[in-house]
């Protein structure tokens, strides 16, 4: 079963990527391109070019996971700009709200981790 947790590492790759490849196109794209290793553990999250599909690509000590979510009405309405860089990274939390199709730059979450400072 695939879980995304708080501290795993989520990138958002900032250009469209074709959808024909499969696990092993989009791993040589995280190392290429992104300039991750696939094999680290990092949860990377691509769009295809018509803004209504994204694939997860994700190693998780055995295997890859691949999924793929295509919405049947509309589109996703937000994406990093290459003002980012090649990847954006984002929180376990905007990712869920990403795969709901929802902007994940206004969840207006704490962060995940701060610091805990003596009761006054």
């Amino acid at each position: 079963m695939l879980q995304i947790t708080p501290h795993m590492k989520i990138l958002v790759a900032v250009e469209p990527v074709d959808f024909r490849r499969g696990i092993d196109g989009l791993a040589r794209l995280c190392q290429d391109t992104l300039r991750h290793d696939p094999f680290a553990g990092v949860v990377f999250v691509f769009r295809n070019r018509r803004f209504t599909a994204l694939k997860i690509l994700m190693y998780d000590g055995q295997g890859f996971w691949l999924c793929h979510k295509r919405l049947s009405q509309g589109r996703f309405p937000w994406w990093p700009s290459t003002d980012d860089g090649p990847a954006r990274r984002l929180a376990a939390h905007q990712l869920t709200v990403l795969l709901s199709a929802g902007d994940p730059t206004r969840t207006g979450a704490a962060a995940d981790w701060r610091p805990v400072g003596p009761l006054t």
